[in-house]
């Protein structure tokens, strides 16, 4: 089977894992997380680093240290893995969920605007309020689809004249930019990164938050080190245990060293199957905006319409021929915990995700495999 996404194990992974655990120090903080952090913060051109247990959990606790709290709505797009919104839930609050752009597949600033202006007052107390719901707007959750970062300058205006907090899911975006700007410094208060064992560089699993705000690394720190307040067991906060292990940022740092290499392959992958099934009318691949640096997370091809249903049968015959090709995301509008999240329309995000199937892009993806996948996807688009 030529897999989806598998871990590209080729650097110093070995040698580092066995220095953890000659040391002993395998659990959470230690060396190698710090010297981790350091990495994570320089790819993203964030002046602060803090490495958690998962992508999800640093979502969470970003979302606490910004003040979101029960009852509240954080807008996010509908069109995300289901744990982007679900560090929303674990705060006690609810998505407010929106519709996608077309061309990036991430968060609608134009409708963002719209819906904000419509849809929202100030009252009383200062705080902005859902006019149909009364629940109060806490923050705003862009997602950075397949590596490619949201339209973030006009975000961060809306963000700005609202004065709601930004937290972006930038799991899968680590080594991009946006407008020449790396994805760590769009100006989000905060920005998370995933090391999960499908992402460009993993760390077995994982996750990181960066803010260029030392108080809010500070913070988070803090909140995810379970608000421990120096050496005794004295705790000034609801904490939580969060951190990254040493084992799992010595797999990480052996990565972090490859990144550029990752990268590239990445980069050449879905230039290789753009150019390769160049011509076919019934499909097209995934986006690329001209105004970001992609992370080509993920590849694959959006099957037209007319041909959509028979996106499963065409899965089913690239199994068969020993090719890993799955669908994605079900946007969580329609997930059965988020279906009485208010949202608006979802026309791009529902005419989307039943067309999409990603096909391999694992950076050690060979050039004889990929070339055996484009050649059945060829085959069996004459045979659909």
């Amino acid at each position: 089977m030529i897999s989806l996404a598998i871990p590209n194990l080729i650097g110093r992974e070995a040698e580092y894992l066995q220095e953890c655990i000659s040391s002993t120090f395998v659990s959470t903080v230690g060396p190698f997380v710090g010297r981790f952090e350091e990495m994570v913060a320089a790819a993203s051109g964030a002046k602060y680093a803090v490495a958690t247990s998962a992508g999800t959990t640093a979502l969470h606790a970003a979302l606490v240290a910004s003040g979101v709290v029960h009852n509240d709505l954080v807008i996010a797009p509908s069109f995300t893995f289901i744990a982007s919104v679900a560090a929303i839930a674990h705060c006690g609050a609810q998505p407010w969920l929106f519709d996608i752009a077309p061309h990036s597949w991430t968060l609608d600033p134009v409708l963002l605007a719209e819906t904000l202006m419509e849809q929202t007052e100030r009252a009383p107390d200062g705080s902005l309020r859902h006019k149909v719901t009364g629940q109060r707007v806490a923050a705003i959750l862009p997602v950075y689809t397949l590596g490619i970062p949201a339209d973030m300058d006009p975000i961060i205006a809306l963000a700005r004249e609202y004065s709601l907090p930004v937290v972006s899911d930038a799991a899968a975006a680590l080594g991009t930019s946006y407008k020449t700007r790396s994805s760590g410094s769009l100006g989000a208060d905060f920005t998370m990164f995933s090391f999960n064992g499908n992402k460009t560089v993993t760390a077995g699993g994982g996750g990181a938050i960066v803010t260029n705000d030392e108080e809010k690394a500070k913070l988070f720190r803090h909140l995810t080190t379970t608000a421990r307040v120096g050496s005794d067991y004295d705790h000034d906060m609801v904490g939580f245990n969060y951190r990254m292990t040493n084992i799992q940022a010595a797999v990480g740092c052996a990565q972090m060293e490859n990144l550029d290499v990752f990268l590239t392959a990445k980069r050449r992958i879905a230039l290789t199957y753009r150019d390769g099934l160049h011509g076919i009318d019934m499909f097209e691949v995934f986006p690329d905006p001209e105004y970001v640096r992609n992370g080509h997370w993920f590849s694959g091809i959006v099957l037209n319409s007319d041909f959509a249903r028979h996106l499963p049968i065409l899965r089913n015959r690239l199994r068969e021929a020993g090719i890993d090709a799955r669908p994605f995301w079900k946007p969580a509008h329609l997930q059965i915990p988020y279906a009485n999240a208010p949202a608006t329309s979802m026309p791009v995000s529902d005419g989307i995700w039943p067309r999409v199937l990603t096909l391999p892009c694992s950076t050690g993806l060979t050039e004889d495999d990929q070339a055996k996948v484009i050649d059945a996807v060829k085959l069996e688009f004459t045979r659909l």
